[in-house]
């Protein structure tokens, strides 16, 4: 078999890539800012730098390719190139979902046990828990490549998707697929479940403590440290529990296009400006960087 030609290459070229360019930028910047910054050598920024770190590669699994099909109306992508985004792209989106269930863990330690937050979030257990979050992301995408490459593919190449995505790509399989739609969707349901309801838990715990907390501004500062996260999670694990968990028809083919374009190009793109926005130490961060930049250019 030659390849797949992708046919969900949608509209609005000018906002995907400003989004797409506004997402490198912003992300890259984000990294920069943790990386040379000593002030944010702390474990919520360290998970911060790792999903930005990750955000500029899940926009450009998917988005470069679409812009080509965009720009010069190349839509074809060869069976290891689509192999390939299939696998990178549930990897990173997989990853992002565990680093997210992460960073609540991290929220949690912070507000709910403060006295032990250095103990319990040292270097050495952030290091651990990113890393558990790469390695289950690779395998979690490893095993849902196998089973959607595993079908037989015979002429039927046009994918009703802007990216090799496993439910349009099984729609494709000349066998029956329902045993691996199956398959697929209850290994999203674990892992995605899992996430969301770990995340749950611990703003449950969260949510206790804060009721016990006399003052009003001392709950205000802290339910402030958690918004900018609660609204990446809803933006993020919500519209991936839409895309993956329904019954895959030309209908929720073309909603999940919609949800994927929300996913892969809109969300990266905001992620800068929900964390920095609501968040005091990045913006002084940035603006002691830019100080020191418009200071270097005097000398100049």
């Amino acid at each position: 078999m030659e390849g797949f030609i992708l046919l969900g290459i949608t509209d609005e070229r000018d906002l995907k890539i400003f989004c797409f360019l506004f997402n490198l930028s912003g992300n890259l910047c984000i990294v920069l800012l943790i990386t040379i910054d000593h002030s944010l050598y702390k474990p919520m920024y360290y998970f911060l730098a790792n999903l930005s770190f990750l955000d500029i590669f899940y926009s450009t699994t998917t988005v470069p390719k679409m812009l080509s099909g965009l720009l010069v109306g190349d839509k074809r992508i060869s069976i290891f190139g689509c192999i390939a985004q299939l696998h990178f792209f549930h990897f990173l989106g997989s990853t992002e979902a565990l680093l997210l269930t992460s960073m609540s863990y991290d929220r949690y330690v912070a507000i709910c046990n403060p006295l032990r937050y250095h103990v319990l979030m040292g270097r050495k257990s952030c290091l651990q828990l990113a890393s558990c979050c790469w390695f289950i992301g690779f395998l979690y995408s490893l095993l849902q490549t196998i089973i959607t490459f595993r079908l037989p593919y015979c002429n039927r190449r046009q994918v009703t998707h802007f990216y090799c995505d496993i439910k349009p790509v099984i729609k494709l399989a000349c066998a029956n697929t329902n045993q691996s739609e199956l398959l697929v969707s209850g290994i999203f349901a674990i892992v995605a479940v899992s996430t969301f309801s770990l995340i749950i838990v611990s703003y449950m715990y969260i949510g206790s403590h804060l009721l016990n907390i006399q003052s009003r501004q001392g709950r205000r500062k802290a339910f402030s440290t958690c918004t900018s996260h609660i609204t990446v999670v809803f933006l993020y694990i919500g519209t991936a529990l839409c895309m993956y968990l329904g019954p895959t028809t030309e209908n929720s083919l073309e909603q999940d296009r919609m949800s994927a374009i929300l996913v892969t190009v809109i969300t990266p793109a905001l992620n800068p400006l929900i964390y920095t926005l609501r968040n005091k130490e990045v913006k002084k961060s940035l603006q002691r960087l830019l100080g020191r930049t418009q200071y270097c250019a005097k000398c100049y």
